[in-house]
């Protein structure tokens, strides 16, 4: 598949039935070839009828619904027809019954899962060979394209928060002569919105929820094993924008996460003095800014595709996109309904009955917006501190405790409630 043979792109067809998988297999193959056209395919059905528009090759689960991979296999080889077209099986079966039964069929490679990325990258850089490299510039915004028109474009297929742990520093410390301690992982990620937010809902994806939802970063850790987890983790640093490099962004980014990681701290506090779930307490109060974060990171797509960026859009944008985004990406993630429910209330409470949970979250959203300068006497006397049954003293010391460091950024104004 060199450049001489066949100057264009190639087309690669992708056949996996777990969305994450499946995005995590667009982007790997995206970072090697970043001019290829790709035919992404949930099921068996799909892939078959994508084999008209003749791939260049093939990467398809064995697991799938419709057809199988095997037999999307057998089908490519039946009769002789495309004897040599590039066909990598993927399996979550690896015994040697299995493996004997597609060897006749020659795969190019047959690899079991949870995947090895690095093996995985190294096949396709030979089968995708080229003689010189590829560019691939930003593709530049059409003619006339607004800035809310575009927002409101990405709002459904947003990739999410930009990273701010760094991921290579933070799997090189967790990693030891026995693998990924996955216990030093969590403690290395555990503060970034977007990479808890991924494996949470990885972890509940219909190809491995069987049990009750996983509403933190250690059960979704513990649920997706260390290679998967580590496999998703590596994933998000292919995906574009995954960094934001722009100082005006970064900032608005920063406050943004201090504001998240300040109401988990505070919502974790609450939930060990009242005995309830700390980490889905904590869990809850660093996503709830995930759409403003999103928000800026799409920001940043606009201006490197060539649109123009001021402080004054920057700040609109937020006000207007962020409670949308972030229940976009919320509902489209299935996110635990339990843990969307103390998100929400972070924001705002709604009508009924209250759990302690929600009371706790309301209050620690609003105990982390409240100004440096003003009481927390005023805070005891609401609605959410009385049925607590929480009195100034106490809120005081918890203010105290998690008191920002001199010199922080203040907190973002409270953000709209969430659709």
């Amino acid at each position: 598949m060199s450049s001489d043979a066949d100057p264009s792109p190639p087309c690669v067809l992708i056949a996996e039935g777990d969305p994450w998988v499946r995005d995590m297999l667009r982007e790997m193959l995206l970072s090697v070839r970043c001019d290829a056209r790709l035919q992404v395919c949930a099921d068996g059905s799909q892939a078959f009828a994508a084999l008209a528009s003749r791939p260049d090759l093939i990467i398809a689960a064995r697991e799938l619904a419709g057809m199988d991979g095997l037999d999307l296999l057998r089908n490519v080889r039946a009769k002789g027809r495309s004897p040599s077209l590039p066909f990598i099986l993927l399996s979550d079966r690896s015994d040697s019954a299995s493996v004997r039964e597609a060897l006749p069929l020659h795969p190019t490679a047959y690899l079991s899962k949870p995947l090895n990325l690095e093996s995985l990258r190294k096949r396709l850089e030979t089968l995708l060979a080229i003689g010189e490299q590829v560019t691939c510039p930003v593709q530049p915004l059409q003619p006339g394209a607004s800035l809310p028109g575009f927002l409101e474009q990405r709002r459904v297929t947003a990739d999410g928060a930009p990273l701010l742990a760094d991921v290579r520093m933070a799997i090189k410390r967790a990693l030891d002569s026995h693998g990924l301690d996955l216990k030093v992982l969590e403690g290395e990620v555990r503060d970034d919105p977007q990479i808890t937010a991924v494996l949470i809902a990885a972890a509940n994806s219909a190809a491995l929820h069987r049990d009750a939802p996983v509403q933190t970063l250690l059960q979704a850790l513990n649920k997706l094993g260390s290679t998967q987890s580590m496999n998703l983790v590596l994933g998000l640093t292919l995906k574009r924008s995954a960094r934001l490099s722009d100082p005006a962004l970064s900032a608005h980014a920063e406050r943004y996460w201090r504001l998240s990681l300040h109401t988990a701290e505070y919502g974790r506090s609450l939930a060990r003095a009242l005995r309830l779930d700390e980490e889905r307490c904590y869990c809850a109060g660093l996503l709830h800014c995930l759409g403003e974060l999103a928000v800026l990171r799409c920001l940043q797509e606009w201006q490197l595709a060539g649109g123009e960026l001021d402080e004054q859009r920057i700040v609109t944008s937020l006000r207007e996109f962020g409670a949308a985004f972030g229940s976009a990406l919320r509902t489209r993630w299935r996110l635990p309904l339990k843990l969307r429910e103390l998100i929400a209330a972070i924001y705002q409470l709604g009508g009924g009955v209250y759990s302690r949970e929600i009371l706790a979250m309301s209050l620690a959203g609003q105990l982390a917006r409240l100004p440096n300068d003003e009481s927390v006497d005023k805070l005891a006397q609401n609605k959410t501190a009385r049925l607590l049954k929480i009195e100034a003293a106490e809120l005081g010391r918890l203010r105290k405790v998690h008191k920002p460091k001199a010199g922080a950024t203040a907190a973002p104004s409270p953000p709209a409630p969430p659709d």
